[in-house]
């Protein structure tokens, strides 16, 4: 666990999150989604070649900054308020590359 609001330590929690959860969540992601979808598995991992890194760097251009806000001004009881709220515009976003063919 790493604590504190420094520069330092919320650095290292958003690079956390975007180098090694992001690409991990966004597979999972196209994975769920082509199984409910009833796709092969050829092509989940075809969409998963195509988008993988579109929809990462999507991520890239708005976590960082939500994060960096949320580990350093966000008190820890709003933490989950603050974040679901930008959730949900982000999944849309990633509805649109999921949904597209």
């Amino acid at each position: 666990k790493i604590e504190g609001t420094g520069g330092k330590d919320v650095f290292m929690k958003v690079a956390i999150d975007q180098v090694l959860w992001c690409p991990i969540f966004m597979t999972v992601f196209f994975t769920y989604l082509g199984l409910v979808n009833g796709d092969s598995l050829a092509t989940i991992g075809t969409k998963i070649k195509t988008d993988l890194l579109t929809a990462c760097q999507g991520s890239w251009k708005v976590w960082p900054f939500v994060h960096a806000i949320n580990f350093k001004f966000i008190s820890t009881k709003h933490r989950l308020v603050f974040i679901n709220g930008v959730q949900i515009a982000f999944n849309m976003f990633l509805s649109l590359i999921g949904s597209k063919k």
